[in-house]
């Protein structure tokens, strides 16, 4: 392990090997996906693929890692922010960039040890779920909410990780019929897609906790699913009880449910 990585050696002997060998793909590079890219390159990851279509607007500015007042000039892709970012911070690293949407360039999402969803949509969410099942890839979710209680606005966000066999969205309660339908009512009652810097760094790095436990078993602990609350309002980050009642096993996802879809 070299200087750069000493002070995470507790992760283990062969953790530099492991985290350096990975390769995670992370789909959206907006608040929540720029800080795990941020993280990713300070830990060693030594290959990511990056998704996102859009480039830098300035009501971005109040959260995306890593972007500038000259990129939104300049109208930089998410991507390429995020590259530039990390192969400054891990010259070593490769990295590449689909600056489409990601069901565009879902192929490369094969090559993935570890998926790492920003999405803002719940229909977004499920169609990223559908596909890394497929390939019996493990995907951890983050995402961030604001609602009005008693008139006052209140922050919410939740890290997920589902695991091919385990419990799925569904099963775990996050995905219904009924938040699909409502998808427009995703950011609540305080309007248009609210996102703060501080809100979505948390969420980041509990993700990226998660994946470090998936990568290096630390902890040696075995997961068929977490679910993490974050009450931003109050600074607690708890575990769901919905995990106590999910199933074991995923009645959404048959055990054959793998490799290309057959038309």
């Amino acid at each position: 392990m070299t200087d750069q990585y000493t002070r995470q050696s507790f992760l283990g002997a062969k953790s530099g090997e492991l985290l350096q060998n990975a390769t995670i793909a992370i789909v959206g590079l907006g608040g929540g996906g720029s800080h795990v890219a941020q993280q990713l390159a300070h830990i060693g990851i030594g290959r990511v693929l990056l998704f996102d279509p859009d480039s830098l607007e300035l009501s971005n500015l109040n959260r995306l890692i890593g972007g500038t007042a000259a990129d939104v000039g300049a109208r930089t892709e998410k991507v390429e922010i995020a590259r530039r970012m990390f192969v400054a911070i891990n010259p070593a690293a490769e990295v590449h960039t689909y600056a489409v949407q990601w069901q565009l360039a879902a192929d490369a999402l094969r090559e993935a040890d570890v998926v790492i969803s920003c999405l803002d949509s719940y229909a977004a969410r499920q169609d990223l779920e559908v596909s890394v099942r497929r390939f019996l890839t493990p995907l951890i979710d983050i995402g961030m909410d604001v609602h009005l209680v008693n008139e006052q606005p209140h922050m919410t966000g939740q890290v997920i990780l589902s695991v091919p066999g385990g419990p799925c969205f569904r099963c775990l309660g996050f995905l219904t019929d009924e938040n699909l339908r409502q998808e427009a009512e995703l950011y609540g009652a305080a309007g248009g897609r609210p996102q703060v810097v501080w809100s979505n760094g948390v969420l980041a790095s509990v993700a990226v906790g998660l994946l470090v436990e998936l990568l290096t078993g630390w902890q040696r602990r075995h997961f068929r699913a977490e679910y993490l609350h974050f009450d931003a309002n109050e600074h607690v980050i708890t575990r769901s009880p919905r995990l106590e009642y999910a199933p074991k096993h995923c009645a959404h996802f048959a055990a054959d449910f793998v490799g290309e879809p057959v038309l």
